[in-house]
């Protein structure tokens, strides 16, 4: 039966967890809180990926003989199988911990109820679903790639009051304002990788990088993934020059010449096949970014490949930054979209959150299923 406690308990180990937000991908972010007799002994969370120990371990760690006899609660279901570390379902059982509550259960294949179930099979009572939603929110990407095995996508557009993101020259800076800028930075800090396409590193020759003074030295760089058929990106590029890793998706038939001159200035070229209009096959894009690892993918690009994302329905939500401000009929636009006939076949969407920033307004859509 769970209790009022337990609630306080979890929502502590989801704050813990929290703090691994840019640490652990393609690893999700977990928290644990030991207690015992309504008293917290121990506490951790996966602090980052590549074999590091995982929550569990940290709480068992700083709680040592007061484990024994202790609730742990824990914001997924322990591991149960060996990976890089040993499986944290056995470590609880070792430690004598009488109690495993976990918000929900991992969508992990390799795990997927066989850790609490070796728990229940070691005699230790569990519960699961504790503040399940608040979890599954904190890894949604994670949780995405496990049953589906795409990450999840997101778009990030600066748009003025009447829906233009540039004027028609492309001249785009700033349409925001610097405390949306700065949140822009927390978001990308937050994600496996930033994708644009090949036009607008043309156009911009933009980092990509996480610039917030503090925030890259809690965080890892995201990688850099670049959409681009032709191979036309630029071997002078300043991405190329930057801390992180670029990769480069381009067709199975690119020019060889040019993939060894950009893997010589530090791209990761990537062969990927093309869908019969000739161009990327953006839902095995979407499959590719999930064998790769990533959780969450920023999405920075123009109404070119939003409009093409947005038709093939691969966008799982759109945050998208409003100034108070107008640029005019010439200005271009959030998508390239064709020309809808009926009203009946418009996209549609549903708000999820908006909030100002400085003196924008941030607004989070997600598409109508």
């Amino acid at each position: 039966m769970l209790n009022k406690q337990d609630a306080v308990f979890m929502a502590h180990a989801l704050r813990l967890a929290e703090q691994a937000l840019n640490l652990t991908h393609p690893n999700p972010r977990v928290g644990c809180v030991l207690a015992r007799d309504g008293i917290l002994v121990g506490e951790g969370w996966h602090q980052r990926s590549g074999g590091g120990p995982h929550a569990e371990v940290y709480a068992l760690k700083q709680a040592g003989n007061a484990a024994r006899g202790a609730t742990a609660y824990v914001t997924l279901e322990p591991c149960s199988h060996y990976g890089k570390t040993p499986p944290c379902a056995d470590a609880l059982i070792a430690a004598g911990v009488s109690r495993v509550v976990a918000a929900m259960q991992d969508p992990n294949p390799l795990v997927a109820g066989k850790g609490m179930r070796k728990l229940a099979q070691a005699g230790i009572e569990t519960a699961l679903g504790l503040l399940g939603a608040e979890a599954e929110r904190l890894n949604r990407g994670y949780c995405r790639r496990m049953r589906s095995g795409r990450p999840w996508l997101f778009s990030k557009i600066a748009m003025s009051l009447d829906g233009r993101t540039a004027l028609a020259s492309g001249e785009s800076k700033w349409i925001s304002s610097e405390a949306s800028r700065h949140d822009v930075q927390r978001l990308r800090a937050s994600c496996a990788a930033v994708l644009t396409g090949v036009d607008t590193v043309l156009a911009d020759d933009p980092a990509l990088t996480v610039r917030l003074p503090g925030l890259l030295e809690r965080s890892r760089a995201p990688d850099r993934v670049v959409l681009d058929t032709q191979l036309r990106f630029p071997v002078d590029a300043q991405m190329l020059k930057l801390p992180g890793r670029t990769l480069i998706y381009t067709g199975e038939q690119a020019d060889m010449s040019r993939v060894r001159s950009l893997e010589a200035a530090g791209a990761d070229v990537v062969p990927l096949p093309l869908s019969g209009s000739g161009r990327l096959d953006l839902a095995f894009v979407a499959d590719e970014l999930g064998r790769a690892g990533f959780n969450e993918v920023m999405i920075e690009a123009g109404a070119t490949l939003n409009g093409a994302l947005l038709q093939a329905g691969l966008i799982d939500e759109w945050v998208i930054y409003q100034a108070p401000c107008a640029l005019g009929d010439s200005g271009r636009g959030i998508f390239s979209l064709p020309e809808l006939a009926r009203m009946s076949e418009r996209p549609e969407f549903k708000f999820v959150d908006f909030r100002f920033v400085g003196p924008d307004i941030r607004l989070r859509l997600q598409p109508e299923k």
